[in-house]
């Protein structure tokens, strides 16, 4: 049986050095209806398996994400049921391309179970992690949030489905690289092995 980083072809594992990786949802979190920033938000239709989708989204945010991952300040990944379409969502973003979590067309609970497994696999491997999510991110009280803050090296937000990441959301996430810069002495980013 191989695993998820043989078939997406991945490296070894990462230097634990490296900057904290981050999986980034898209709907609810880059997507969203009404989006808490100061400029108008943008419009644009990505496709999945030939269907439209509009979307919704800051362009502050995707500068401020662009930004933090050319830098080297956390390796940007796709943890998203947009995993498959991932050059869509790079286009209309502007973003360069970024790793996936996972590479199939997932949905409901089984892309659920994929973003678990990514995060606590990033864990697993000695990084740092940042996940945003609007759903599955865990809540505070319940055992997995313990599980995956439990040792310090994860930064867990659940925004507002509707409104997304939020200037303080960012703010909070480049507090968190740059904490983890200065504990490590480190800039660069490595293969995220998620």
């Amino acid at each position: 049986m191989t695993t998820l980083e043989e078939r997406l072809g991945l490296a070894p594992p990462a230097d634990p050095a490296g900057a904290p990786v981050w999986l980034l949802d898209v709907d609810g979190v880059i997507n969203a209806r009404k989006p808490r920033w100061s400029a108008a938000p943008h419009h644009g239709t990505a496709h999945a398996a030939g269907f439209p989708y509009p979307m919704r989204w800051a362009p502050a945010l995707l500068d401020r994400i662009r930004d933090l991952h050319t830098a080297g300040g956390a390796q940007v990944v796709w943890c998203s049921t947009w995993c498959a379409f991932s050059n869509q969502v790079e286009r209309l973003f502007r973003l360069p391309p970024l790793e996936r979590a996972f590479a199939d067309q997932v949905h409901g609970e089984h892309a659920d179970r994929l973003k678990v497994e990514a995060a606590r696999r990033v864990l697993a491997r000695g990084r740092r992690l940042i996940w945003t999510d609007d759903e599955v991110v865990p809540l505070a009280d319940s055992p997995l949030h313990a599980e995956l803050t439990g040792t310090g090296r994860a930064l867990l937000i659940r925004p507002e489905s509707r409104a997304g990441l939020n200037p303080e959301h960012m703010d909070t996430i480049e507090a968190f690289t740059a904490s983890a810069q200065s504990a490590t002495g480190s800039t660069g980013t490595g293969t995220a092995d998620c």
